[in-house]
């Protein structure tokens, strides 16, 4: 697979000869884009959240709701007070994806990553801007099916990024073994 694209030069450059555009450029800025506009939409619903489900819970359908938590631990509400340490890890683990960023080159995979990036770093946000204060904010849970454990939009971008990924990379190791 070719690692550069070519497309024309900018109408600006006066110019109709092709030149190089880097893929894993064009890779990282969308990652960058799937993962900017996950924490839009986590921190918008977040806002929305907390101001409308302060003294309410709104029925939806069958066993969804949408009632208002907060967590100051991680997955399944456990660890609660560890804040200040899962802070840390999960800027150590946003670091470390965005450096391998360069290993996903399939649409599949580049979303996959864009998805779990911006899921982190919407709940990051949380626990570095929220009450009780710097580094040990709670994260805002109000997605509640009552049978599984209240979570919120980055929660769900986090699950559904590590499946596709591990389902993209899954096909990927077939195809490569396949066409061996």
């Amino acid at each position: 697979m070719p690692t550069c694209v070519l497309r024309r030069k900018p109408p600006a450059c006066r110019g109709a000869e092709l030149v190089a555009v880097s893929r894993e450029a064009s890779n990282a800025r969308f990652i960058a884009f799937v993962g900017l506009t996950t924490i839009a939409l986590d921190q918008l619903s977040k806002a929305w959240a907390v101001a409308a489900l302060d003294d309410r819970s709104i029925e939806v359908l069958w066993k969804l709701r949408l009632h208002l938590t907060t967590n100051t631990g991680f997955a399944f509400s456990s660890g609660q007070g560890l804040g200040p340490l899962l802070g840390l890890v999960a800027a150590f683990v946003i670091i470390l994806l965005w450096k391998m960023r360069a290993r996903f080159s399939s649409r599949h995979g580049v979303i996959s990553l864009g998805l779990v990036l911006g899921g982190a770093c919407g709940n990051l946000t949380d626990r570095l801007f929220r009450d009780p204060g710097w580094g040990r904010g709670a994260v805002v849970d109000f997605i509640d099916f009552r049978f599984w454990p209240v979570f919120n939009l980055a929660d769900a971008a986090i699950v559904v990024g590590v499946i596709l990924l591990g389902a993209t990379t899954w096909s990927e190791q077939r195809r490569t073994l396949r066409d061996a």
